[in-house]
């Protein structure tokens, strides 16, 4: 089976009548040479180890290492939408969440799943976990969802880069957004076009983000990131399953997104020499943390 774009994908999608989910499964059952069974044990303990960097982040003192900038960021929005009526709704806010404690878990040096990096590993999981809450389904489609997740990972690392210190913040925030924008619509029931047309919007808006690391530690401004990004992938899915198209197809979005990781300064990509990271308050932070 040969798939490197996401035209690949919705010509086979659209022959056989599956889901994405099911054509990742196959992929990687041809590429790995291990049964569907293996395949989707080994999806549903990292979908375990999501929920469970979810619950470790708003629940359980962490002890050891902590982040050195910022702390019980998921608790405080958790209790602000407990005690007020969130601006950007009851369920997006509680996403946020639960992305935040992800990222509090991940610098933490706790156990996270790197999806597609660990500078991005709280989008992915707050976006399943919160739409299958909200929708009250089972934990057996969120690790279908994974695998959406996952192709669609794929065919961005093919096409363009996963890595900031490549492309920026949009190959981490921005591809994980993608991801779960996809992953969100065809848990909801969206056809395959939907999910890669959500898949671009959440690309495309946040096309051309730096990667600026405080102090170069995966922090600041990354974990709101990892917020914002949530929020970015949950809006696109509604946006594709109301019917919006992306205008521009998923693979000429991913070409975009290759042009501009490749036109950024290297200052911009996770060097720490540009952006947030030198401002005045970057670089006291620095500082204070490392001593230099």
């Amino acid at each position: 089976m040969i798939i490197r774009k996401a035209n690949d994908v919705l010509k086979i999608c659209e022959k056989e009548n599956i889901p994405i989910w099911e054509v990742a499964v196959r992929y990687e059952m041809a590429e790995s040479g291990l049964s569907r069974q293996e395949i989707v044990e080994k999806m549903g303990s990292n979908f375990l180890h999501m929920k469970a960097s979810i619950n470790a982040g708003l629940n359980e003192r962490q002890d050891g290492v902590e982040c050195k900038m910022f702390k019980d960021d998921a608790k405080k929005i958790m209790k602000y939408r407990e005690t007020n009526k969130p601006l950007s709704g009851y369920v997006i806010s509680k996403a946020v969440a639960y992305a935040l404690s992800v990222m509090e878990i991940n610098c933490s040096m706790g156990r996270v799943v790197a999806a597609p990096t660990a500078g991005a590993s709280g989008v992915l999981p707050a976006t399943i976990v919160s739409t299958l809450e909200t929708l009250e389904l089972g934990d057996d489609v969120g690790v279908n969802g994974l695998f959406t997740a996952g192709l669609v990972g794929i065919i961005i690392g093919k096409n363009a880069s996963l890595s900031g210190a490549i492309g920026g913040c949009q190959a981490e925030i921005g591809s994980a957004a993608a991801m779960g924008a996809a992953t969100a619509v065809e848990i909801s029931g969206g056809t395959p076009k939907m999910a890669f047309d959500a898949a671009a919007i959440a690309i495309k808006s946040m096309m051309g983000l730096v990667c600026d690391p405080v102090a170069g530690l995966v922090e600041v401004p990354c974990a709101k990131r990892n917020g914002m990004g949530t929020s970015n992938a949950l809006v696109a899915a509604d946006m594709a399953l109301a019917g919006i198209s992306s205008v521009i197809p998923f693979d000429e979005v991913v070409m975009a997104m290759h042009k501009v990781g490749r036109s950024m300064p290297g200052s911009l990509k996770e060097t720490a020499e540009g952006g947030v990271a030198v401002t005045p308050t970057g670089l006291r932070l620095k500082k204070e943390i490392f001593g230099e």
